[in-house]
């Protein structure tokens, strides 16, 4: 939902009913996560995506319907067969989608859910997705904050329970449909209630006002990182030159960094990497970065002997073993990019193995299942590929 919210919102302001679908569930090989959106707009345009591509076009009809009849629904799209005219998931998975009319009637905090999310605060949506209780309507929508809630699913305390279970998801970044009986019990089903957790977007800080900066801060903003480039010489920190970055800061990067962290906005998602190539900037930012929680990517570039270098003046300051096994350098996989466009690559290809478990290793050569997330199988010594 956080791709399309920015138009779901300027539509909302200027009064248009939109037809929204937000994937609530996935089974097997699911080309997108539960979260994912599209939107079905007034003037007959179309934002995001709920699969990659399958499945489009049914979801953009059901969405006009839904528009129409102004009832929210929920439709499961499942594995393709052989007639070329069927509607489903090639990849072998199958998706829950709920489509909804999404107005100011339907909607009147949505613009809340936006101002949140564009000031990167925390915030999370639950969504009563089906129900077995006539108090309960579907399409019911309960915004949640750390702070407070707005809003209601109908029962007052299936809001408090909602309230607490969606903080714990919102606490972790994870979204989900929870399920409830009469008035919130936790040990019923008749309620399905869908979480959306819109926590802020990982951090991406990058030291060194280079052109493999430049580069970093296109790749990591395309992948939806919040960029930040720091360098403590403000001829080459300038805005002009990282016009992908969403600020630049011209400081020292371990007392950035140290600052960053005492203000809580390092946490476990965020990913550090160091550019410098130059000591006495890149060993005190590597010492401060050793003090960031753990899961915090942290990278250095530079070449052997630059890494053999770095690793003893750490030593020398006092950086343990332990400190120095997080660190990644040199920094990226090995994909034999020469270009500062194709170290960026490198490099975020390996801050996403790191993040989510990947192996690095090709996908023609995988025996496992490709997208993470579903139950592992003991893999076939005979089959290749993904």
């Amino acid at each position: 939902m956080r791709d399309v919210l920015p138009t779901l919102v300027e539509r909302w302001r200027n009064g248009e009913t939109v037809g929204l679908t937000t994937v609530v569930a996935t089974y097997g090989s699911a080309p997108r996560q539960p979260g994912a959106a599209t939107a079905r707009l007034a003037d007959g345009g179309v934002i995001g995506s709920v699969s990659g591509g399958c499945v489009e076009g049914a979801v953009y009809e059901l969405a006009g319907d839904v528009v129409e009849s102004g009832t929210a629904q929920t439709e499961r799209y499942g594995i393709a067969d052989d007639d070329a005219f069927a509607v489903g998931l090639t990849c072998g998975g199958t998706i829950d989608v709920f489509c909804e009319p999404v107005s100011r009637e339907t909607w009147p905090d949505l613009d809340e859910i936006g101002a949140a999310v564009d000031a990167r605060r925390p915030v999370a949506v639950a969504t009563v997705t089906s129900s077995d209780q006539p108090d309960v309507p579907v399409g019911a929508h309960l915004t949640i904050a750390p702070e407070r809630a707005r809003g209601s699913l109908g029962e007052p305390e299936l809001d408090r329970v909602v309230v607490q279970d969606a903080r714990g998801l919102l606490d972790l970044g994870e979204t989900s449909i929870l399920r409830y009986g009469p008035q919130g019990l936790r040990t019923g089903d008749g309620i399905a209630v869908f979480v959306n957790s819109m926590a802020p977007s990982p951090r991406l800080i990058v030291f060194g006002a280079v052109d493999y900066a430049a580069a970093l801060a296109h790749a990591g903003a395309a992948l939806g990182y919040h960029v930040t480039v720091c360098d403590a010489r403000p001829v080459f920190a300038t805005p002009a030159r990282f016009p992908a970055a969403h600020e630049v800061v011209v400081d020292w990067p371990h007392r950035y960094l140290r600052a960053e962290m005492a203000a809580g906005r390092i946490d476990s998602r965020t990913a550090i990497c160091v550019l410098t190539h130059d000591p006495k900037f890149d060993v005190p930012a590597l010492q401060a970065a050793f003090e960031s929680p753990e899961g915090v990517y942290i990278g250095a570039m530079g070449s052997r002997r630059t890494h053999d270098d770095r690793m003893r003046r750490l030593r020398e300051e006092g950086a343990t073993d332990a400190a120095l096994a997080r660190l990644h350098s040199p920094i990226g996989l090995d994909l034999g990019g020469r270009t500062p466009a194709e170290t960026a690559v490198s490099i975020m290809a390996e801050i996403i193995a790191v993040r989510r478990g990947g192996t690095g290793v090709t996908l023609t050569n995988l025996t496992d299942h490709i997208h993470p997330g579903i139950s592992r199988i003991q893999p076939d010594p005979t089959r290749v590929g993904g």
